[in-house]
């Protein structure tokens, strides 16, 4: 999360000052990127995006409302960036949903122990494994707090299919962290 930003920045960017405009880039770049790398697995992907969505926050700005914290409305507006590309994106394409083996026996994990293992990175790295659309319902339910209905809206899906691959997406990444607390459990052994 970037310092508070200042309101007398988001005034001078507002009047389209090009210095206060690139202060507060640097201040949110790491925080928006972030937002960024959880939607797309390509950095320089991800890059354009955080652009695109910058540019929508500072021609926007007359939207913001200065009694919500200007972090949550910039996250806000990324998402929505992230999300109507998505559309764009796949709009001419064919949505196929993958089959998943429902026989596949998921034991109880203590997650402090995987906690141990493998560190966030590792997992960061398992959610952009994800197919597309399972890691897009992850992010959007897990991270930041969409309901299946809304998510359901953004990306043009049942909310049944939404929690198809929340559902999905939980599983794979339950089997991949069995996986490697099994494997790091045989090498110590």
């Amino acid at each position: 999360m970037p310092k508070v930003i200042d309101k007398e920045l988001i005034a001078a960017c507002r009047r389209e000052e090009r210095k206060a405009q690139n202060e507060l880039h640097r201040l949110c770049y790491g925080f928006l990127m972030g937002i960024c790398l959880r939607y797309e697995k390509n950095k320089d992907d991800a890059a354009a995006l955080l652009n695109l969505a910058f540019f929508k926050i500072l021609t926007r700005l007359d939207q913001y409302k200065d009694n919500v914290p200007f972090e949550a409305w910039a996250k806000r507006v990324t998402i929505n960036t992230l999300i109507d590309e998505f559309r764009k994106k796949n709009k001419d394409q064919h949505q196929f949903v993958e089959s998943f083996d429902h026989s596949l026996p998921l034991s109880f994990m203590d997650f402090n122990e995987a906690d141990q293992r493998f560190d966030a990175e590792d997992l960061e790295r398992m959610i952009r494994d994800l197919p597309e659309m399972s890691q897009k319902v992850f992010n959007l339910y897990i991270i930041d707090g969409y309901n299946h209905k809304e998510i359901g809206e953004m990306l043009h899906i049942s909310e049944g299919t939404s929690k198809w691959h929340l559902f999905t997406a939980r599983k794979t990444l339950k089997e991949r962290i069995l996986q490697i607390t099994n494997r790091v459990a045989s090498v110590t052994l």
